[in-house]
């Protein structure tokens, strides 16, 4: 089968960091589903991973944790899908990745794709729904019964982005907070007060100073995705008492004592805990991506789909890595068909 892969960690700028093979195809067993690959879309773990996880000597690693498909095949312990099911999944940070032609997954990861978009559009969305979802409700445990969240505002930095896109959505639609996004372009600013946020701020300024200016209630909740280092002593300042702030990125250090006199907690985000632990709940992501297909199937969430990038193969995946890595992509990357 065709597939994307690399065999050394490389600049994005090298010729060979992302490279089109031919893999032997793979075979379902257990709960697993051999899914064909319609369409996937780029994730900054992707580029993470191939900067820093080299691949043993004389072997190909594939990326890719985001696809869209139709299952082929099923191993004997599946009980939730079929062959013929359209599906949508952001796949396991242990396994191979989704940037083939064919691909293995565990059913309890994988949810029923939204009958109203099509499998690029649907590509878009799976490891950040889930990120945003988990970080929103699991994490920062935000209630959707508006009237107990009245009086509360979300502050969602890199709100443009891959997760940013799809937590705004999420935020304003299911929960009664009011949503502060920040971008730092007039056309990212934009994209974010399009999916329904009350007040875009610009990241690059100092952000307690910012979310001041605005007359907005308290901000109870942070959702720091993305530069935490560079604004955690802001957001330590103007989260309200009692708050909460979640991550998602790697920051190399933070000064988490700042959130000492305000009791506030700390929490992170990863959206592979569950499928990485096999944790007892890894079947809440089957039951979250269901939830999130009605959302859309209904027109309460739509697409985050950001830029079409043609087929999937190397030369398409290495400008997808390349723009990633400017951190001025806006929305989801996608790539479909081989």
């Amino acid at each position: 089968m065709k597939a994307v892969a690399y065999r050394a960690s490389l600049p994005i700028t090298d010729a060979d960091a992302l490279l089109d093979v031919e893999l032997p195809a793979p075979v379902a067993s257990g709960r697993d589903l051999l899914v064909e690959i319609k369409a996937i879309s780029v994730n900054p773990v992707d580029t993470k991973i191939r900067r820093n996880v080299a691949p043993a000597a004389g072997e190909s690693k594939v990326l890719g944790w985001d696809a869209s498909g139709i299952v082929r095949a099923v191993g004997p312990d599946v009980s939730l899908f079929q062959p013929g099911d359209e599906v949508w999944y952001a796949g396991a940070l242990t396994r191979a990745g989704t940037n083939s032609e064919l691909h293995l997954v565990d059913e309890r990861i994988v949810g029923h794709k939204p009958a109203k978009l099509s499998f690029a559009e649907a590509a878009a969305l799976p490891l950040t729904a889930i990120t945003a979802w988990e970080l929103l409700f699991d994490r920062l445990d935000v209630s959707r019964d508006p009237a107990r969240e009245a009086g509360k505002s979300l502050l969602v930095t890199g709100a443009a982005g891959g997760v940013g896109s799809i937590l705004v959505q999420l935020a304003r639609q299911l929960t009664g907070l009011t949503v502060i996004g920040t971008a730092s372009r007039p056309e990212t600013a934009e994209w974010v007060k399009a999916l329904g946020a009350h007040h875009v701020i610009d990241h690059s300024q100092p952000l307690d100073a910012e979310v001041r200016r605005l007359g907005a209630p308290p901000v109870h909740y942070i959702a720091s995705l993305n530069e935490s280092e560079r604004h955690f002593a802001a957001l330590a300042e103007l989260v309200a008492p009692q708050g909460k702030l979640a991550l998602i990125d790697d920051p190399a250090q933070i000064d988490v004592r700042l959130l000492k006199r305000k009791s506030v907690s700390l929490h992170w985000e990863f959206m592979f805990t569950r499928s990485m632990f096999e944790t007892d709940d890894m079947a809440q992501q089957h039951s979250l991506l269901n939830d999130v297909a009605r959302l859309v199937d209904s027109g309460v969430l739509k697409t985050t789909l950001g830029e079409r990038f043609g087929a999937i193969n190397a030369a398409n995946l290495k400008r997808a890595h390349a723009l990633l890595e400017s951190n001025r992509a806006r929305g989801k990357i996608v790539l479909e068909g081989f």
